[in-house]
């Protein structure tokens, strides 16, 4: 135990963030430095628990006793070393997870849980500790990694270290995929990004972006030149809403309107061709893209932003039916959120108004109640609201069905995730499922686990043995009551 009067006598602090009209005017992460000494107070709240339940919290089973107990005793290089023990990625983790792992806190039972992850890995990059690890000798094995998010980086990283010769192949310009374009810069700036591929490629990870698989090189191909094959491509499909004036322009996904805002940032554009200044803009969606659509939409300037959720609001407290350890649904005010716009619960969009031209100018909704199972719209409850823009942000239904899948010929579960087996194997010899692909739309947490996960299964399969960990089964699933 790093401090035995711990929480009893420290309170909960987190960074702060930089003031809203500073930030929203330009598009750098939002938090402040941490001094170190208040992180060190704050890592000995931890009063490592008889049954630590942020071990079953977190998927990837980080070791938080310990890094808490290193940091407290200023052991700031251990405490890096144990947190790679487990967590490839921890500066995308500490900036982007929702953290199930403070929802497991024993401390949060009745009080506010501890963090201190991602000052242990920025001051690690800062004070030079973490470099490559190349293996000592190759296995003359090879594997192709198709889609560089968390899973399919996770996965390269460590085949890579355990001697395999592995390729990254993404169908983007850039390596990244989601964390590159998807995330927007103001809540992780993409030299984080640069900075961990500078190092797979110095452990020998090679990076092919700009090649779609079943299109600039087919599957036969891959299968030719490789002895295994890692499917990582995530659940990119997204989720429409087939209404009436849905043809109208101005209506767009969300994730046709955050990468060119972040390709601004990558220097390939002047502003984006999707720009809402001095724009009215709903987002439909209440999770974290539409959060992301929201901190973009203030930067450019927009007139006002109106966020639609067809949930009713949460409860500022866990309720009483999401009890500890369980991850709890409750009322959270995003960076974003407190930047700014309004927040509508318990509504529908019934209908797209458009002008003369074709452009959405008015969204319809009404109010909605839950009634045996389904969302019934309140009689006598629908308004109209202006929308100059409209961005759905309403999540994502699995993996794009297209050539790659076609070249495949792999069987789809009913939710239309690729099937796989516990151990990450399809029907396929040699070719994996990581990530999103095969578990649906998931955390940044639960696709870094899988592509270590399933790193062990492709190890285990070319050589017969590993000793890579493998933190989780494919069927593995969140805490839930």
């Amino acid at each position: 135990m790093a401090d035995p009067r711990g929480f009893l006598t420290t309170d909960r602090q987190l960074p702060e963030r930089r003031p809203v009209d500073v930030r929203i005017q330009d598009w750098q992460e939002v938090y402040q430095d941490f001094d170190a000494r208040s992180l060190e107070k704050q890592a000995g709240r931890c009063m490592d628990c008889g049954i630590p339940f942020c071990h079953q919290g977190c998927p990837l089973g980080n070791l938080i006793p310990e890094w808490n107990d290193l940091i407290y005793d200023r052991d700031w290089g251990q405490a890096i070393e144990r947190l790679h023990a487990t967590n490839n990625f921890p500066e995308f983790t500490g900036r982007l997870c929702p953290a199930p792992c403070e929802a497991a806190c024993v401390l949060g039972i009745n009080a506010d849980p501890v963090t201190v992850e991602v000052a242990i890995v920025d001051r690690a990059w800062e004070a030079g500790w973490i470099t490559p690890q190349p293996p000592e000798s190759l296995t003359g094995h090879t594997v192709a990694v198709i889609g560089s998010g968390p899973a399919g980086l996770a996965a390269a990283q460590q085949l890579a270290r355990a001697g395999h010769t592995v390729a990254v192949y993404e169908r983007s310009d850039r390596i990244g995929g989601l964390l590159r374009y998807g995330i927007p810069e103001f809540k992780m700036e993409k030299h984080h990004v640069d900075q961990r591929l500078a190092q797979m490629e110095a452990e020998g990870v090679k990076f092919r972006p700009n090649v779609e698989v079943g299109v600039d090189v087919t599957v036969a191909d891959l299968r030719r030149r490789y002895d295994a094959i890692v499917i990582a491509t995530g659940a990119t499909a997204w989720r429409d809403l087939p209404i009436e004036g849905r043809e109208l322009t101005g209506i767009y996904q969300a994730m046709e309107y955050l990468p060119p805002a972040n390709r601004v940032q990558e220097g390939d554009f002047e502003e984006s061709p999707i720009d809402v200044e001095g724009q009215h803009v709903v987002i439909i969606g209440g999770g974290d893209t539409g959060a992301d659509c929201l901190g973009t939409a203030h930067r450019q300037g927009a007139a006002s932003v109106t966020q639609l959720e067809i949930m009713a609001r949460p409860p500022q407290e866990r309720p009483q039916a999401q009890p500890w350890p369980t991850y709890p649904m409750t009322y959270r005010v995003s960076s974003a959120h407190e930047e700014g716009g309004e927040r509508i619960f318990a509504v529908s969009t019934q209908r797209f108004v458009g002008d003369d031209d074709g452009h959405v100018r008015n969204l319809e909704l009404s109010e909605v109640e839950f009634v045996d199972g389904r969302f019934e719209p309140v009689p006598d409850s629908e308004r109209s609201i202006p929308a100059d823009a409209v961005f759905l942000a309403m999540g994502f239904t699995g993996p794009e069905q297209g050539p790659l899948l076609e070249q495949f010929g792999l069987t789809l579960t009913e939710r239309g995730s690729i099937e796989r087996t516990d151990e990450y194997a399809t029907e396929i010899d040699g070719v994996f499922v990581a990530g999103d692909a095969g578990r649906g739309q998931s955390l940044i947490v639960w696709a870094i686990a899988e592509g270590r996960a399933a790193a062990a299964s492709v190890d285990r399969y070319l050589t017969g043995d590993t000793n890579l960990p493998s933190p989780i089964r494919a069927s593995a699933r969140p805490l839930t009551v």
